[in-house]
């Protein structure tokens, strides 16, 4: 989204999560955005070997915390026009998503993921 304003609300892809954030600050390529709501949850895992549990540091990824602020390429920016939902609400949703996804097959990883989700909530949500 190269014409974002300042103070605009939009959606943003960040590493494997997705937020609801407002522009904060145009740096040519990138926008820095503070985030509002978890839109998308975070993959667990390691990034660049999705999906798999061996011979890899398994990440535990949690989501971005309320007015954290990212820096985000134009290109993954996208327009927000709906309500913005409070970012306790929103983060819970998405965790209960990613939950529901991970639970419709029985896999290595999908089980890794779904621990790994179940100690960040423990931990910090």
């Amino acid at each position: 989204m190269q014409d974002a304003k300042i103070g605009q609300v939009v959606r943003a892809n960040y590493n494997s999560g997705t937020y609801i954030g407002e522009v904060m600050e145009d740096r040519g390529n990138r926008y820095l955005i503070k985030v509002l709501a978890v839109h998308k949850h975070p993959m667990q895992g390691d990034l660049h070997n999705p999906g798999k549990i061996d011979d890899i540091f398994f990440h535990e990824r949690k989501a971005l915390a309320f007015t954290e602020k990212m820096n985000v390429a134009k290109s993954a920016v996208k327009p927000f026009d709906e309500e913005v939902p409070e970012y306790q609400v929103s983060l819970k949703q998405a965790v209960r998503v990613l939950k529901d996804k991970l639970s419709e097959k029985d896999t290595a990883y999908n089980q890794k993921a779904l621990e790994a989700l179940v100690e960040l909530e423990r931990k910090y949500y």
